[in-house]
């Protein structure tokens, strides 16, 4: 069997929420196209409101597109919708786990739902996998907020889909539960698994993501590898200690200026119209003495800023 190059495709996306009597007419997803590689760790990246959620509904069979084509594993959607989403798992961000089933219970309602034979299930292996074993057998009410997650991470692996869409899998979540968590994703991603992240930590998403999509109201804004569009942004921060603390922020003609720790400073430049050496000098020229200095390349969040802060375009 030939596997498909995208895990998911979608072509000129869709989705409109019609009129009520007391809201207007909603285009959620305006034209999307979306090519995510197999194998990929994907990152879909938007401001609250952009169709993230909107998206992963229509892949999950929750919400139905108003046109476009979607394929999952190569299957469209509309064509074999059963195919489709058994290709998929999805973990959403609220957290929908039966409390008076335990864990163990969870994933074996959720295995027959998926048709996977008792033989064939893989209860306890995803369990451990996720530090739930000395759990399996206690009410999910019981657990806390954490492992209630990693239980709705391994509902989601039941019938071991190609795919694994984690919608915010760590809002919530503390500093060691994330890092178990991401360990297990890693590992599947290392066999294979392609992985669809959507988060608002998005140091997260530069770390973790081969590539990323920013969605914009309904738009894709951006879709390229993570180092690609890191480099979109040209612009640089000279990070200044004076020798005299500042509490006032310096003025240098033709620079952005603020003020940060400890009565330092940054001064904010566009590589292609100065330099440090610019920089350097403008300081010097306002009469500051520098005692020491630093430069920081822009992260993912100056990224997103830049591209979700740009005016709606016409509906």
């Amino acid at each position: 069997m030939t596997l498909p190059d995208y895990a998911i495709e979608a072509r000129n996306l869709v989705k409109t929420y019609p009129a009520t009597k007391t809201t207007p007419e909603m285009r959620a997803l305006r034209g999307v196209d979306l090519a995510i590689p197999r194998g990929s760790i994907f990152g879909l990246l938007g401001p609250n409101g952009a169709g993230k959620s909107t998206f992963i509904n229509i892949l999950s069979g929750l919400c139905r597109k108003t046109s476009g084509e979607v394929r999952i594993w190569g299957r469209d959607i509309d064509e074999r919708p059963r195919d489709a989403r058994a290709a998929i798992g999805v973990v959403p961000q609220e957290i929908a786990v039966d409390p008076f089933f335990t864990p163990r219970e969870a994933l074996e309602v959720a295995a027959g739902m998926y048709a996977v034979p008792p033989k064939e299930r893989r209860t306890m292996e995803l369990l451990t996998a996720l530090g739930l074993a000395d759990k399996a057998n206690a009410y999910v009410r019981q657990l806390s907020g954490g492992m209630k997650r990693r239980v709705m991470v391994a509902k989601a692996m039941v019938h071991n889909p190609p795919v694994l869409i984690l919608d915010e899998p760590t809002a919530g979540v503390d500093v060691e539960l994330r890092r178990q968590l991401w360990a297990y994703v890693l590992e599947l991603n290392r066999k294979g698994v392609t992985i669809v992240l959507t988060t608002h930590y998005l140091e997260e998403a530069q770390e973790l993501c081969d590539q990323i999509a920013i969605i914009n109201r309904g738009q894709v804004v951006a879709c390229e590898p993570t180092t690609t569009l890191l480099q979109r942004m040209d612009t640089r921060h000279v990070l200044v200690t004076p020798e005299e603390p500042v509490t006032t922020v310096p003025v240098l003609p033709g620079f952005e200026t603020r003020l940060t720790k400890a009565g330092g400073f940054s001064v904010s430049y566009r590589t292609g119209l100065s330099s440090v050496e610019q920089v350097l000098a403008a300081i010097r020229a306002a009469g500051l003495h520098i005692k020491d200095i630093s430069t920081e390349d822009p992260d993912l969040e100056d990224v997103f800023v830049a591209l979700t802060s740009a005016p709606p375009e016409a509906a």
